[in-house]
């Protein structure tokens, strides 16, 4: 048995489930958090230090998982469109992770995550000036805007799907339709 991928698996689990009360409650206490994960503060803190040594690895998770799924969503095949499709269906499974990171301004300071930070953007920002010059986005609004859009959907659809508000299976539908809804370059007259 490989014991380091199941402590791997736990300590994915424990921040996992971190990301989860923290995004409902961000003043959360590190005992909360250790009992959300279903382990002892001794555990969590064998794990973590202290919140900021939590938040980073929620950081260094987060921005993992949205370069996997950037990846997994193939986002030069195909029209803009649909690319936007499958990358949002490819990060929901990380959207309550995320939902946290946006609001956590610590995260933003110079250094090495803001540089994958900063990466993840331009990457996000590609697809939505490849639609505009496809002619399928608008081109009034900046691929920056609509990246800082389409991070402020996912946040809010995984605080809605948690909170009952939307369905889980809704959730692509819900984000893909107002995104492009909003961005969708209209049809001169």
């Amino acid at each position: 048995m490989n014991y380091a991928r199941l402590m791997s698996v736990d300590r994915d689990q424990v921040l996992r489930a971190a990301a989860e009360l923290l995004t409902r409650r961000y003043g959360a206490t590190m005992d909360e958090v250790a009992k959300a994960a279903g382990i002892s503060r001794a555990t969590l803190h064998r794990h973590f230090a202290g919140r900021d040594a939590l938040v980073r690895a929620l950081e260094r998770l987060g921005i993992d998982e949205c370069e996997l799924a950037l990846d997994a969503a193939r986002l030069d095949e195909g029209g803009a469109d649909e690319a936007l499709r499958r990358l949002v269906e490819r990060i929901e499974p990380a959207a309550g992770l995320l939902s946290f990171l946006i609001t956590e301004s610590q995260l933003f300071e110079p250094g090495e995550p803001r540089e994958r930070w900063d990466r993840l953007d331009s990457r996000f920002a590609a697809l939505f000036r490849r639609g505009q010059q496809e002619g399928v986005f608008r081109i009034d609004l900046t691929p920056a805007w609509l990246t800082e859009a389409l991070y402020g959907l996912i946040g809010t659809c995984a605080w809605s799907v948690v909170d009952g508000r939307v369905a889980a299976k809704d959730f692509t539908h819900m984000i893909v339709e107002l995104m492009l809804g909003g961005a969708r370059r209209s049809v001169e007259p």
